[in-house]
């Protein structure tokens, strides 16, 4: 029986590759949680393509809470760290900590992150923050460099095929230069 895995995701497009890596060996289950993601038409676009994904493999989706406001009361003081930087990590802190407490009151067996496909993002750092919030709730986290393998050009050859909208940022409106009127 496989396990019960609970793989937050932080658009369609990345999710892509890992529910394609995952599915076989995992029974997954794709978590949507980016509070992060400004202004709120993004966050729904996104969640628009994520739940494509969705249907195309045939998993379950959870559009957890928007809490934009918990989110950047979380990441304050952290404005204006670069890209990549202190308030990325609190960032991956934040949403994977939302995603291991639902996991455990829900009765996951383990859950992941669909973040380290990104190139932009450091897999170690995210690794770290899971391992951490596994033993804070007590439940496994996959640990995975998603990018590995190809992974990101495989994300965005599926994404093509599945004609989806790629975005040009990570979500928050401090690392989106277009968005820095916030």
């Amino acid at each position: 029986m496989k396990k019960k895995m609970l793989l937050h995701s932080c658009c369609g497009p990345c999710s892509t590759v890992v529910i394609e890596r995952l599915k076989d060996n995992f029974d997954v289950t794709i978590f949507y949680f980016n509070p992060n993601i400004e202004p709120k038409e993004e966050y729904e676009k996104r969640k628009t393509e994520q739940q494509k994904v969705c249907k195309f493999f045939g998993v379950p989706f959870i559009d957890f809470d928007y809490d934009n406001q918990g989110w950047r009361k979380f990441v304050e003081g952290l404005e204006n760290e670069k890209e990549g930087g202190a308030r990325c990590e609190k960032c991956f802190l934040f949403r994977l900590d939302g995603t291991a407490k639902y996991a455990k009151e829900n009765g996951f067996d383990i859950f992941a992150t669909t973040l380290s496909v990104s190139p932009h993002k450091n897999s170690l750092v995210i690794n770290n923050v899971g391992q951490i919030i596994s033993k804070k709730y007590d439940i496994e986290f996959l640990p995975e460099s998603f990018k590995k393998k190809d992974g990101y050009l495989r994300s965005i050859n599926l994404s093509k095929g599945l004609n989806l909208y790629r975005q040009n940022y990570c979500g928050c409106s401090f690392a989106n230069w277009t968005l820095k009127k916030h």
